[in-house]
C-alpha cells in the first residue's frame, strides 16, 4: 500500500485535541466497562475507573470499543486510507481479536464467526447474511470504533464521510449505522480542527436531514432515557445527551456512564467528540494512568500512533 501524503499543518492545541479523541474514546471506554449493564445512576452518584462488571475488567482496562478501533489506528498511523487492502487488514485483525476477546457485540460476532476468509468482501457477504437473517444490523458496534479513522482524513471531509459508511458496512448493513458514523467523524474532524461542537453542520454535510429530529429529541432528554442505548441511533442520542449537559471532559464521561446500560459504549462514543473538543490534556491523570487493554497497549502507545497519524 503507498502512503497517502497529507498536507494539513496543525498547531499544539490542535495535535493535542487530534490526540483526544482517540485516548478520550479509550478512557470513556475503561471507564464505563465496571458499569456496563447496569442500571442507570443518581445525579450525583460517584463515577470511578474501578473496573469490574460481568468480565470483570481490571481497573482502567477498555473493552472491545477501543480494541476494534486500534486496527483503524495503525493503519492510519501508517499514512494510509481505507484501500481494499487497509480493509482486508482491519478484518484479519478483528478476526483474529475476536477469537479471545471476552465481549464482542452479538452483531459484530455473527459477522466475524462465519467469514469465509479473513478479507473485507467476505465480511461484507457475512454483514448481509447476518442482516437478511436477523432483520437488523443497527447496533452500535461501527459507532463505537470509528472515531481514529478521522486522523486520517482530517483534509478530506467528503473522503472521511464515505470512509466511515464503507469501515461501518464491515459489520454493519444497515444506513442508520452508516449514516451515524459519518456524522460523528465529520463532528470529531470539526472539532479537532476549531475546537467547538457543530453536530448539526456534521449531519448536513453527511446528508442526514432525519437525524436533525434524533438529535432534537438528544437535546430533550437525559441520557437514562434512552434505554435501548445498544441502539445506533439511542447510542448515538446517548451521547449526545451527555455532551449537551456538559461543561468538561470529565462530566461528559461521567454522564454517559451515569445513563446506564450499554456504559462503556456510550461513554467512548461520547469520549471521541468530546475529545475532540477538549484535548488530551483534559484527561484526568489518574484515569489516563489506569489505560491499558488489548493488544498489550497503555495510553502512551494510542498517543504514538495518534500522533504518527497526523504527522506529529
Amino acid at each position: 500500500m503507498s502512503r497517502i501524503l497529507r498536507f494539513v499543518n496543525l498547531t499544539e492545541t490542535q495535535l493535542d485535541r487530534a490526540v483526544g479523541a482517540v485516548l478520550a474514546t479509550a478512557t470513556g471506554d475503561a471507564l464505563g466497562a465496571g458499569y456496563e449493564f447496569g442500571p442507570p445512576l443518581p445525579d450525583d452518584a460517584a463515577v470511578e475507573m474501578t473496573g469490574g462488571g460481568q468480565f470483570r475488567w481490571a481497573p482502567g482496562e477498555w473493552t472491545d470499543d477501543t480494541s476494534m478501533a486500534i486496527p483503524i489506528l495503525r493503519v492510519v498511523a501508517r499514512g494510509e486510507r481505507m484501500t481494499e487492502a487497509a480493509l482486508d487488514e482491519l478484518v484479519a485483525a478483528w478476526a483474529e481479536w475476536a477469537r479471545e476477546a471476552p465481549d464482542v457485540g452479538i452483531q459484530t460476532r455473527q459477522v466475524l464467526a462465519h467469514l469465509d476468509a479473513p478479507t473485507a468482501d467476505a465480511a461484507r457477504r457475512s454483514a448481509e447474511r447476518v442482516h437478511h437473517a436477523t432483520g437488523r444490523s443497527a447496533g452500535n458496534g461501527s459507532l463505537m470504533r470509528t472515531a481514529p479513522l478521522v486522523l486520517g482524513y482530517l483534509d478530506d471531509p467528503g473522503g472521511l464521510a464515505d470512509a466511515a459508511r464503507t469501515v461501518s458496512a464491515l459489520t454493519h448493513v444497515d444506513a442508520d449505522a452508516g449514516d451515524a458514523c459519518a456524522i460523528w467523524c465529520l463532528a470529531i474532524r470539526h472539532a479537532i480542527l476549531t475546537g467547538e461542537y457543530d453536530l448539526r453542520g456534521a449531519i448536513d454535510a453527511a446528508g442526514a436531514p432525519q437525524w436533525h429530529a434524533r438529535v432534537d429529541a438528544a437535546e430533550a432528554k437525559r441520557p437514562r432515557e434512552f434505554e435501548h442505548n445498544g441502539w445506533v441511533v439511542e447510542a448515538l442520542q446517548a451521547a449526545w445527551s451527555a455532551i449537551d449537559r456538559s461543561s468538561t471532559l470529565r462530566e461528559t464521561l461521567e454522564n454517559a456512564v451515569r445513563g446506564g446500560r450499554d456504559t462503556d459504549t456510550v461513554a467512548a462514543i461520547a469520549g471521541g467528540l468530546a475529545g475532540a473538543r477538549f484535548g488530551a490534556s483534559s484527561i484526568p491523570a489518574e484515569w489516563r494512568d489506569k489505560l491499558h487493554g488489548w493488544p498489550g497497549f497503555r495510553a502512551a502507545d494510542l498517543e504514538r500512533l495518534a500522533r504518527a497519524a497526523i504527522g506529529g
